[in-house]
């Protein structure tokens, strides 16, 4: 709720309608559909629009996140030398920290000493002040080569602008694909199979017929008198 008793009210098409009472404001958003929206709470006095409050937050939040997911971050990358590093791998170091500075990192270019090379500080110093006139058109040493440990470095700031990093949210790809129409699938004509020709019945073969002949049976013998 606005508390302050006179406000600058701008209507909804952005004219300027002038100081009035905060009630008249008010009732004036209401006639219209609209809300009194407090869009300048420091001004003297404040500022006043006739919005949809609903839109106009919905509005605010799309631009806060579009505003995140362009944000510039830099990031600090580092690139370790020896002092017994080869010409070709040196030059694979200086074009490696080249990339980064042009992307608009900074880079922590480290001499890392073994053994008795320990007793050789300048080796690294010398390393270090080549590496640097190397990449002289694309980043600019920050401080002088410090020694700490068995480890010399310094770091260097990038002559480029950071790149804009955006994070693409699974939901706002979503949002951004083209609609797709969901059409039913076209069923696959299904090719039926001819019916197997049935199986002529085998011929029947009739069992023979057992037949039972009666033997006939003997004449009775008479014997003679």
């Amino acid at each position: 709720m606005i508390r302050i008793p006179q406000v600058r009210v701008v209507d909804e098409e952005g004219a300027q309608l002038g100081v009035m009472p905060t009630p008249r404001a008010l009732e004036m958003a209401q006639e219209r559909g609209l809300d009194l929206v407090e869009v300048a709470p420091m001004a003297a006095p404040p500022v006043v629009k006739f919005l949809d409050f609903g839109q106009y937050k919905y509005d605010l939040t799309k631009r806060e996140k579009e505003a995140k997911r362009k944000q510039r971050s830099v990031t600090f990358k580092e690139v370790r030398l020896s002092p017994k590093i080869g010409v070709g791998d040196f030059d694979t170091k200086v074009h490696r920290a080249i990339e980064f500075l042009e992307d608009g990192d900074r880079i922590k270019v480290t001499v890392r000493f073994r053994g008795r090379e320990l007793t050789h500080p300048e080796l690294g110093r010398n390393l270090l002040a080549k590496f640097v006139d190397r990449v002289k058109d694309h980043g600019v040493a920050e401080r002088t080569p410090l020694l700490e440990g068995k480890s010399m470095h310094i770091t260097m700031a990038s002559l480029h602008k950071p790149k804009v990093h955006e994070t693409s949210h699974p939901r706002d790809a979503a949002t951004d694909a083209e609609p797709t129409t969901a059409t039913a699938p076209t069923p696959e004509p299904t090719q039926t199979a001819a019916p197997e020709a049935e199986a002529e019945p085998a011929p029947k073969v009739a069992a023979p017929r057992k037949t039972t002949e009666s033997t006939p049976a003997p004449e009775p013998v008479t014997s003679g008198e």
